[in-house]
């Protein structure tokens, strides 16, 4: 490998962000509300974690369960809510009712966040055709990494389009970086490494205890050394 895989792992608060980085995670992915498969955070929340680790944090926009954009005003309220938290990442993504990316809610959403970076998230994984999904997002600022298991059932699904996908970066509509996860286990990374996907993304995987229990930095480890150190 010519360079480490990435590691980003979810976190819900200082003590999972903590134990990430001490496990070896490379970047968070910052959420709150699990069983609305995450929403955005609380600004203290987004502080107290900026503070207490020094890897990236991207933090999630989403104010409701499902890929519905729903008041694009409130969510460009959020996104400034959280710059001026500290934070300077960020994860988003909006679907019409159609399965089309709603591209006019990314955009709106994309010029509050003035350059930072962002992950288009598992939305893509539902979305009616994600191939054109990625070719209208193409021009959009700041978009440099797309959250996908491959299929909107999880990786086992989702594994032959994941490593079909990563044989086309650089083309039009995949020059950004593909981050794996949804139903991730270790066994699927052999595959994934072997297909060129270098970013990898867990959630569930690092909390032994399930949801209900904090991040484990042991776990977080032991993903790190089979992604390379």
């Amino acid at each position: 490998m010519s360079k480490r895989a990435v590691l980003e792992v979810i976190a819900l608060d200082v003590e999972d962000a903590v134990a990430a980085q001490t496990g070896g995670a490379d970047r968070l992915e910052l959420v709150t509300d699990m069983a609305a498969d995450g929403l955005t955070p609380a600004a203290a929340t987004v502080t107290a974690v900026r503070a207490a680790v020094g890897i990236p944090v991207r933090v999630m926009l989403r104010l409701a369960d499902g890929f519905a954009a729903g008041a694009v005003e409130r969510l460009v309220a959020a996104a400034r809510e959280m710059r001026e938290a500290g934070a300077e990442e960020f994860v988003l993504g909006f679907l019409d009712a159609d399965g089309q990316v709603d591209l006019a809610a990314v955009e709106r959403v994309a010029a509050e966040l003035d350059g930072c970076r962002w992950t288009f998230h598992r939305a893509i994984d539902h979305a009616a055709d994600r191939d054109a999904l990625r070719k209208q997002l193409a021009d959009v600022p700041g978009l440099d990494t797309y959250l996908t298991a491959g299929a909107a059932e999880g990786v086992d699904t989702g594994l032959p389009v994941l490593c079909a996908e990563a044989g086309r970066r650089g083309e039009p509509g995949h020059d950004q970086q593909l981050l794996v996860g949804g139903g991730l286990r270790l066994e699927h990374v052999p595959a994934l490494l072997d297909a060129g996907v270098d970013a990898f993304h867990i959630g569930g995987a690092a909390r032994p205890d399930g949801w209900a229990g904090p991040v484990s930095a042991a776990a977080v480890a032991r993903w790190r050394g089979v992604l390379g150190e």
